[in-house]
């Protein structure tokens, strides 16, 4: 039996907010920047999305079908798309009419409503997979968390959800001596597979592929190749997990991160060694080798491999707990546009940009920082947070509600009021 190869890609763009002053609270309640989320979405869509479908779409031609990709992509982007660049989501749709492309689960609002409220959780995913299923004519059966973010509880509620495979960091501190590359299963939810990302060789591309003070540089799919075959010697499965944004965003198109993509495919398929599966074809082609036991919760980010990216400090915390300590209220309102609202103020995104990380990782959460500092992105969202409570406030005091045109793909949520102690 070959060994295997899993692509993921993480799709997403977040909705950026617009600079919301404190004399803006209560006499302007549009929050976003439609201007930058419009430009930096096309930026993104003309590097990346609309040349790597392309590439995808000829390799799985040109394979014979051989070749398999998965993705999951945020609502947030998924509604930024069709209001912005259809042309992507039609090159998405083109991609999900192969068969060779698997499309995951996520929370919808790209957020970590998996630390906070296992209520609000199960809505975005559920919402997420109407969305998937809407678009892409697909059910999801693999889920994927926000930035990787796993613990056994949450493994515990995706199976309660009646996905039976997830992805997951192969942090080593959890993993200790064991390898990433072997499928595993949730300690909670022993029918739960869990695929584990190979940081290492994933990083390689979506971090160094560019870095010409690397000593591996340049990459080349040969020698790329070489580093899968050692690393798979006595496993079964290499999970490379990265973001989509990586192929001319990130790298750009001049590194020849193109090409080396294009190239790598037939070279793997020339040595025989590998197959390329996707996420679901894994689980069911291989067998757990034990129990991932991890009790707090990891994610792919940074050196930690932990969620300090999000909520490591202070300011990230405070914004955190505010934002979810208006569900009860939310609930009893049961206002559509404030519902709305409300799932873009989760984005992680919002709360990544308050980062105070200067150090090994610093570089990162800057190139991602639309602010100066991260005092400045929490002033601004805690202003834009003020007058959306003020907004909670006046929905449960005059008990008026807004109907808000959204997205054909986001299903109203239904919400059973709450009795107010």
């Amino acid at each position: 039996m070959k060994k295997s190869i899993c692509l993921y890609f993480q799709v997403h763009q977040p909705t950026r907010l617009r600079l919301f002053r404190f004399f803006d609270i209560g006499k302007s309640s549009h929050y976003y920047d439609d201007f930058a989320n419009r430009t930096i979405l096309h930026r993104v869509a003309t590097n990346c999305y609309l040349p790597m479908n392309k590439l995808i779409l000829d390799l799985i031609k040109a394979q014979g079908r051989s070749f398999k990709v998965a993705f999951s992509i945020s609502g947030s982007l998924v509604e930024q798309l069709d209001r912005y660049e259809p042309e992507v989501l039609e090159s998405f749709r083109a991609l999900a009419a192969t068969g060779c492309v698997e499309f995951l689960s996520e929370t919808y609002y790209h957020s970590l409503a998996s630390l906070a409220s296992p209520a609000e959780f199960r809505h975005q995913v559920l919402k997420h997979r109407a969305l998937i299923e809407k678009h892409f004519g697909k059910t999801p059966t693999t889920f994927r968390n926000t930035e990787l973010v796993y613990s056994d509880s949450i493994g515990a509620m995706v199976a309660d959800m009646g996905f039976n495979t997830m992805l997951a960091e192969g942090a080593q501190h959890v993993l200790g001596w064991k390898s990433p590359n072997f499928l595993y299963s949730c300690a909670q939810a022993p029918k739960l597979r869990l695929l584990l990302k190979n940081s290492g060789l994933s990083d390689d591309i979506a971090f160094r592929f560019s870095d010409r003070g690397w000593n591996e540089w340049p990459l080349t799919a040969d020698k790329y190749l070489a580093w899968l075959k050692s690393s798979a010697a006595d496993s079964e499965i290499v999970n490379l997990f990265m973001d989509y944004e990586t192929f001319g965003e990130h790298q750009k198109a001049e590194s020849g991160i193109f090409d080396f993509f294009k190239a790598l495919p037939a070279a793997i398929a020339a040595d025989g060694t590998f197959e390329f599966v996707t996420p679901a074809e894994a689980s069911r082609k291989h067998s757990p080798v034990a129990i991932f036991d991890c009790p707090d919760a990891i994610s792919w980010a940074d050196e930690e491999r932990d969620v300090t990216a999000w909520l490591g400090n202070d300011l990230q915390k405070d914004a955190f707990n505010k934002i979810y300590a208006l569900t009860e209220n939310l609930s009893i309102a049961n206002d559509e546009s404030l519902w709305s609202d409300f799932g873009h103020l989760q984005e992680s995104d919002h709360f990544y940009y308050m980062c105070t990380k200067f150090f090994s990782d610093g570089a990162v959460h800057k190139y991602f920082n639309p602010y100066d500092t991260p005092y400045e992105a929490f002033i601004n969202y805690m202003n834009v947070l003020s007058d959306f409570s003020i907004r909670v406030d006046e929905a449960l005091t005059t008990g008026k509600t807004t109907k808000l045109s959204v997205s054909p793909a986001a299903p109203v949520r239904l919400v059973k009021p709450v009795k107010k102690k």
